[in-house]
């Protein structure tokens, strides 16, 4: 080849197919890599720190007994925000549960707050997901107002005290909730 000549057309694509080749390669190997690294309760959100008195909340209960968060002063209490139709409210009721059963005898307290829904909606879901846990009925938004939510999930834990300490916009894991709520509990 002499200078100032140009290669080839067939030349030319094949050694850009050459470089797409790889290219692909590398965004495939990225994929698996990046996939294979990462375990589902990655992707759980993690909790925000905050320091605020817990706000007061009175509803009622599936029994249509007339329930406060004041009657749980003196415990650990994760309060949840929740609906039926929301997906992941519906992913984390089991990690939920499971950390209630594991921590109830501890002084631990879950209370799931559903949003806008009634009784009849509600109920075969508690059936359904086998919650042991309380589960109180807000059809007006109360709570989503005094925790200052719009988003489902939410959730708040709030410490024997009184005091709201962590604060959760999202699906919450098991690992999550081992790694932080744990500790509030043990204090």
């Amino acid at each position: 080849m002499t200078v100032g000549t140009q290669p080839s057309p067939a030349r030319f694509y094949a050694m850009m197919m050459i470089g797409i080749g790889f290219i692909a390669i590398g965004i495939v190997l990225f994929m698996f890599l990046t996939k294979s690294a990462a375990a589902p309760d990655d992707f759980s959100t993690v909790p925000v720190q905050v320091d605020f008195v817990s706000p007061e909340l009175t509803l009622a209960d599936l029994s249509g007994k007339s329930v406060s968060l004041d009657d749980y002063l003196g415990s650990v209490v994760l309060v949840n925000l929740w609906a039926t139709w929301c997906p992941p409210c519906k992913a984390e009721m089991p990690s939920l549960q499971t950390f209630y059963d594991n921590h109830k005898a501890d002084g631990f307290v879950l209370i799931g707050i559903n949003q806008e829904e009634t009784l009849q909606v509600v109920t075969p879901f508690v059936a359904e997901f086998g919650l042991t846990f309380p589960v109180w009925l807000d059809e007006d938004y109360q709570a989503q107002r005094v925790f200052n939510t719009a988003s489902l999930p939410s959730s708040y834990v709030i410490d024997r005290t009184g005091r709201v300490r962590l604060m959760w916009i999202g699906e919450i894991s098991g690992e999550f909730l081992e790694k932080y709520v744990t500790k509030l509990i043990k204090e």
